[in-house]
């Protein structure tokens, strides 16, 4: 695949991400960086300018599309964008009218289109599975701005669970199908849900998505960083070879997953367990150090992340979701 049809697909992404026009300052600053951060990995001159382009309306769908001539590379357009539409777990009318017009301009039929937006549709379903969807009596939102408190003695098994969680997080990235990373997400929901649980707090997904947000963690963004360094990796089954081809180099480089959700993890645990005290600026400093401390770790887990992605079974990925 060329530098160009590289930046086409992620100009589609961002298109995708921007469909609905509800992405309120925070969302479209974590899109912007993210289009910045893949600039040195693609080595495609343009490619900072995307989001500029994408958020002023000054990039058509069809002049996007046009680069792709290859079959397998408009399939894989479509399904980043129909995953980056569902990325908060519902198509809004303008996303589906996006997904339509792009199905047309990509010349893709329903035979083709309709499996990719049901796996997808599933996928996005989890989420709301992951955590209630309201909870009558939630803590009240972070003081602004409270003194740091200690973090909390480390438990062992809140330990395992967020490094397991790490794992296969990082393992569903390495996977070929571009839906199984649609699966991330709702895991690093029910991780978040299932700390705050232990230290007593009953959560529910407005409560989670907004911690996510609040850190960094936007829901389209991640999906258009996960997707993006798949493709500029050459990773996808599809085009780059398949799992067996690269696997080490993608996972060292590019499995920012097991990163995020560790990172997480531990924000969650120091939050929750010190009593729901730190600030905003806060949360975001501890995220972004837990975010470089997880980032060395990669090589060090590496080996388990990749014996991992070779015998992931789906099925049971949607069971730890819902908790089963």
């Amino acid at each position: 695949m060329s530098p160009e049809q590289q930046q086409a697909i992620l100009a589609i992404g961002l298109l995708a991400a921007f469909a609905d026009g509800a992405h309120d300052a925070r969302e479209r600053e974590q899109i912007r960086q993210l289009a910045e951060s893949l600039v040195g990995d693609a080595g495609a001159a343009g490619l900072a300018g995307l989001y500029q382009q994408v958020l002023l309306k000054r990039l058509r769908l069809q002049d996007a599309v046009a680069p792709l001539t290859d079959p397998a590379h408009r399939q894989l357009a479509y399904e980043m964008a129909v995953c980056v539409c569902d990325a908060d777990g519902h198509l809004s009318a303008a996303e589906r009218d996006f997904l339509d017009t792009l199905a047309s301009a990509l010349g893709l039929g329903a035979a083709l289109t309709a499996p990719i937006e049901e796996q997808a549709g599933e996928m996005a379903e989890l989420a709301e599975t992951a955590a209630p969807a309201s909870v009558a009596s939630l803590p009240p939102a972070p003081l602004e701005p409270p003194p740091a408190p200690a973090a909390p003695p480390a438990d062992a098994e809140t330990e395992r669970r967020i490094l397991n969680q790490a794992i296969l997080c990082g393992a569903l990235e390495l996977l070929p199908q571009s839906w199984a990373s649609m699966a991330i997400i709702p895991l690093q929901i029910r991780l978040v849900y299932t700390i705050g649980k232990a230290h007593g707090y009953e959560l529910d997904q407005g409560h989670i998505r907004e911690l996510l947000a609040t850190v960094g963690v936007g829901m389209g963004s991640q999906y258009l960083e996960q997707f993006g360094r798949k493709l500029i990796g050459g990773l996808l089954g599809k085009i780059g070879g398949g799992l067996g081809r690269g696997v080490g180099r993608a996972a060292t480089g590019m499995a920012f997953s097991f990163a995020t959700t560790y990172a997480l993890g531990q924000v969650a645990r120091r939050y929750y367990g010190g009593g729901r005290q730190m600030s905003t600026a806060l949360l975001k400093d501890s995220y972004a150090e837990l975010l470089g401390r997880a980032k060395g770790m990669q090589s060090q887990y590496l080996p388990q992340i990749e014996d991992r992605a070779r015998t992931l079974d789906m099925q049971q990925v949607i069971g730890m979701v819902r908790g089963s």
